[in-house]
């Protein structure tokens, strides 16, 4: 029983909805040989397909079919995941760079932290109140 390649990728867990899966189809991020899937297309058992997310190209083998949303749990045994070590090197990657980002607490200072270096300085603090008072006279 051949299932539709939107509704093996919603099933699968790979996209979160079956609109999702449709649409990253028609934007030819699901190829299967080198070739676009349309999410009509069916998939049977022992295909090998890709899925392009981002900078990586996740590549899998078809163990069984579903039409019908799994647990994650069950997926391994529907699915084989048979990415390349390159790609998997490119995802690492990618997460390590999002780690290395400043840490927290630096960078620009806020209205507060200005106020205290302000007030560690021994800078007066300015009452614009009385500056404008000053000028209308």
């Amino acid at each position: 029983m051949p299932v539709r390649v939107d509704k093996y990728l919603f099933a699968m867990r790979i996209y979160k909805t079956r609109t999702l899966a449709a649409e990253a189809c028609k934007k030819g991020r699901v190829t299967m040989n080198g070739t676009e899937l349309k999410p009509a297309r069916t998939f049977s058992v022992g295909d090998k397909f890709s899925v392009r997310k981002g900078a990586v190209t996740f590549t899998y083998e078809i163990l069984q079919l579903s039409e019908n949303r799994l647990g994650a749990k069950l997926v391994p045994d529907y699915l084989r995941d048979i990415t390349a070590k390159d790609q998997l090197e490119i995802l690492e990657l990618a997460r390590l760079a999002g780690q290395s980002g400043r840490d927290r607490g630096t960078g620009r200072p806020t209205k507060k932290d200005r106020r205290d270096i302000e007030q560690f300085i021994g800078m007066p603090d300015i009452d614009w109140d009385d500056d404008l008072d000053d000028i209308e006279e």
